[in-house]
């Protein structure tokens, strides 16, 4: 994917994010969602094992694996077919992913200035801290976006 249809993806998702991590701020209830609702509804476990089909056994099963975080995604979709609620699955990142990728190549332009400067105290050539902080801006504006931004090693295409 070239370079602006990156910065225009993730801009793109930071705006949908936006709204969602409003609900990453509302816990869990502490029963679980699947409880939570279907005690609110005045909805029986059996009631709900009926709806979808299976043993009144298999309802407290899937409550326990939601609370565990071990429910499977279509478990949970059929769970909230027969509740009549929209399950509602999302990645978000915790910072915005601009925020993610500057930070990232700032991080990583450090440590490659980092040996470079290394090598030249040994050749008494070092540069000033103001120098260092523009060249690591500097490093991190064209690594924004190349190939190799995510791993360890200084291989970038």
């Amino acid at each position: 994917m070239p370079t602006q249809n990156r910065t225009q993806a993730r801009r793109q998702l930071d705006k949908r994010f936006t709204n969602l991590r409003l609900l990453t701020e509302e816990p869990r209830p502490h029963q679980g969602w699947i409880r939570a609702i279907r005690e609110a509804l005045g909805m029986s476990s059996t009631e709900l094992a009926a709806r979808m089909g299976v043993v009144h056994q298999a309802i407290r099963e899937y409550e326990n694996s939601e609370i565990h975080e071990t429910i499977k995604l279509e478990t949970l979709r059929r769970i909230g077919e027969a509740l009549d609620c929209q399950v509602i699955y999302a990645l978000v990142p915790r910072t915005t992913l601009e925020e993610a990728v500057e930070s990232q190549a700032l991080r990583k332009a450090a440590k490659k200035l980092a040996r470079v400067s290394h090598h030249s105290r040994l050749e008494d050539q070092e540069i000033g801290v103001a120098d260092a902080a523009v060249q690591i801006d500097d490093m991190a504006k064209k690594l924004i976006d190349r190939r190799g931004l995510w791993t360890d090693t200084d291989d970038f295409q």
